[in-house]
């Protein structure tokens, strides 16, 4: 399998590519505008066609580049069946699965960060990786204090939904600020040190007390998400 890792150092955001092999069907997941050409000239480079482009939540942190990879390719966008952002092309329902060319990707409803929040679970027959969005990061989870989130819902979707895959599947976060580029189920469940020996009641207590400010970009990137960027 062909898989390329893309960061933007602005807003510290992972961004995927997966194809069976060079000259083959293509799919890209939480892809940010600014490093649109980047994509289109790895997509070039490898030979590769753009099917699908997929977001896993409303980012308020950057602004994505589903629209404009659309433009550019004629790709299919995709978002979770709870999105508010009308603009995309399909919506998909957890248990369902994309496929392309060799590539399968299931859908796993994981919300907390977000009310709509989708991690995609690659292989789901014999899962090999799992793109959390920001609901489950490298030792850490994303933030739960705004866009529906919620941090009960967060300890589910991780717990009960993420933790319940094979301990070597492979975790890529939407972000990370602290220099890791990739995960592991078991390595979280042993190591996250808001998750490892933490009950429910602890997770949340955690959650509350971050006080974070609001993203700098907040008030912008998500109208614009919420029209594929293109506003």
């Amino acid at each position: 399998m062909l898989f390329r890792q893309f960061f933007d150092p602005i807003s510290s955001t992972y961004t995927y590519l997966l194809a069976s092999g060079q000259g083959r069907e293509a799919l890209i997941i939480d892809p940010v505008k600014e490093q649109t050409q980047h994509y289109l000239t790895a997509l070039n480079d490898l030979d590769l066609k753009l099917i699908r482009a997929i977001d896993t939540h409303t980012h308020a942190d950057h602004i994505t580049a589903l629209g404009d990879l659309r433009d550019a390719t004629g790709c299919v966008t995709i978002m979770g069946e709870f999105t508010k952002a009308s603009c995309v092309s399909e919506q998909i329902r957890e248990g369902e699965t994309i496929r392309i060319d060799g590539i399968r990707l299931q859908a796993l409803y994981t919300p907390g960060h977000t009310d709509e929040s989708f991690s995609f679970v690659l292989d789901p027959a014999k899962p090999r990786a799992v793109f959390t969005g920001d609901v489950l990061l490298i030792r850490g989870s994303g933030r739960t204090d705004f866009q529906g989130g919620n941090p009960h819902k967060s300890w589910d979707s991780i717990v009960n939904k993420l933790f319940r895959l094979p301990d070597e599947v492979s975790v890529y976060p939407a972000h990370d600020y602290k220099g890791w580029n990739a995960s592991s189920i078991g390595e979280e469940k042993r190591h996250n040190p808001r998750l490892a020996g933490k009950t429910e009641g602890e997770y949340v207590a955690i959650m509350n007390g971050l006080n974070l400010p609001n993203p700098k970009m907040m008030d912008i990137a998500v109208p614009a998400n919420l029209a594929c960027g293109n506003s």
